[in-house]
């Protein structure tokens, strides 16, 4: 249970943002929750309402109020048109906290974050096994996509196509680097993120690839933890901050000019929720974290802002082939990043960009919601594969490795031969010819 004192000021906090809401129901026509539903409560207005009387639902009725405010994306397509700009997803995540400060967290969830997401190494070497283990649980299901489906029935397959775990991950590739400033005069410190550790590896290789070709020096801290979004999903601020420090100690090992991630999630996990949720920290805390937030980009982003780039070719490959970007919600309605991943992918003579309807749509992932509800996440994940098809492409790409995760499944799963890369991967593969 979550300190009463704690619980107390977040409370405050919480009664002192909701009277910003005008109930103007424009976040309805936004949600893509509520494209799938159609029901008042997953919106964000409607929630929110739930959220006025917080203190009293929670003595009535607080399993009620966990699971409606579970019911969502966390993907801030509410808050990026809020005309009163009210700050949603800093609500429902402070929300959360205090429900499970409140309840406490399940068994199974206690065991996840607590007992192995929350210890670096012991999560890296479970894994680990995992990926030697895993041919014995998952059969592969699409060739041209790299994806598996479950050699059993069991809850969590649900008919899913997964990715698999990589043989190698990206932290046994490259322990750890520490390089001198090259020609830009820069140095980053990369921030990996679990899913580019564990399952797309060669994110990891391309990102490195690119600094290097740009003359970045680059400081790589071994032993990195999870950013902590998953704990901050399931309301778990223990695991969160304990996962916030374990990475704040190795990056400050290093000298550099900024962080950067090729994960959208990453970036605004530490780029806007670390220095939200440690605002309340003391004052020696709360500057350690907001001074790595404040140097923290997105890997598009620093490319297009801190490096020279070549000039979009005006010729193309005369055999060129269709991609198609898919907008991740992080990147560009949290970040504000839409262009920069275009004008790197354009840089790659050999594809042609044609967008799809709706690019900034949610793929309807959301982390731990496309556990808790999958039917819900599919239902939307297919009105996204519906449109990345309309477009003819042969790759659609993207600039975060979650999404990459809910395209792969929803790819696999309509027999789509289209293949799904990073934005930076592509970027990489025209330096070959550079």
């Amino acid at each position: 249970m979550a300190d009463v004192r704690d619980l107390a000021r977040m409370l405050r906090e919480l009664q002192d943002q909701l009277g910003v809401c005008m109930r103007c129901g424009m976040c309805q026509s936004v949600c893509p929750l509520y494209g799938e539903t159609g029901r008042e409560a997953d919106v964000a207005r409607g929630k929110l309402a739930l959220l006025d009387g917080l203190a009293r639902e929670l003595f009535h009725d607080p399993a009620g109020v966990e699971e409606r405010m579970h019911r969502c994306l966390l993907c801030g397509s509410c808050a990026a048109n809020c005309p009163s700009g009210v700050r949603v997803l800093d609500i429902f995540i402070k929300a959360r906290a205090i429900l499970t400060g409140y309840q406490g967290l399940p068994v199974a969830k206690r065991l996840v974050l607590r007992g192995f997401l929350g210890r670096p190494r012991l999560f890296d070497r479970v894994l680990e096994w995992g990926a030697r283990a895993q041919d014995w649980i998952i059969r592969p299901a699409d060739e041209t996509l790299g994806t598996s489906c479950a050699r059993f029935s069991f809850p969590f397959a649900a008919g899913r196509h997964l990715k698999a775990l990589a043989e190698r991950p990206f932290h046994q590739m490259v322990p750890a680097v520490d390089t001198a400033a090259g020609a830009s005069g820069l140095k980053v410190a990369v921030f990996v993120g679990c899913l580019i550790d564990k399952i797309f590896p060669e994110i990891g290789r391309a990102t490195l690839k690119v600094l290097d070709h740009h003359g970045v020096a680059v400081f790589l801290p071994e032993n990195q933890a999870c950013c902590g979004i998953p704990a901050v999903s399931a309301g778990d601020n223990t695991t969160f901050r304990k996962l916030v420090r374990h990475n704040l100690e190795r990056f400050e090992e290093g000298s550099f000019d900024y962080l950067v991630t090729a994960c959208a999630t990453c970036t605004a996990t530490i780029k806007q929720v670390w220095p939200m949720l440690f605002a309340g920290e003391k004052d020696r805390e709360r500057r350690r974290v907001r001074a790595l937030a404040e140097k923290t980009l997105d890997i598009h982003q620093f490319l297009c802002r801190h490096v020279i780039l070549p000039e979009v070719p005006r010729t193309r490959d005369g055999n060129q082939e269709v991609v198609t970007y898919h907008d991740p919600c992080h990147l560009k309605k949290s970040l504000g990043a839409a262009a920069e991943p275009r004008r790197l992918i354009a840089l790659n003579r050999h594809w042609m960009l044609k967008e799809m309807a709706q690019p900034d749509w949610c793929c309807g992932l959301g982390g731990s919601f496309n556990l808790e509800h999958y039917e819900l996440s599919s239902g939307i994940g297919r009105r996204k594969r519906d449109q990345v098809a309309a477009t003819g492409c042969t790759v659609v790409a993207t600039g975060c490795p979650a999404c990459m995760l809910q395209l792969h499944d929803m790819l696999s799963r309509a027999h789509d031969r289209i293949r799904v890369k990073h934005a930076i991967e592509l970027y990489a593969e025209s330096l070959d010819e550079a």
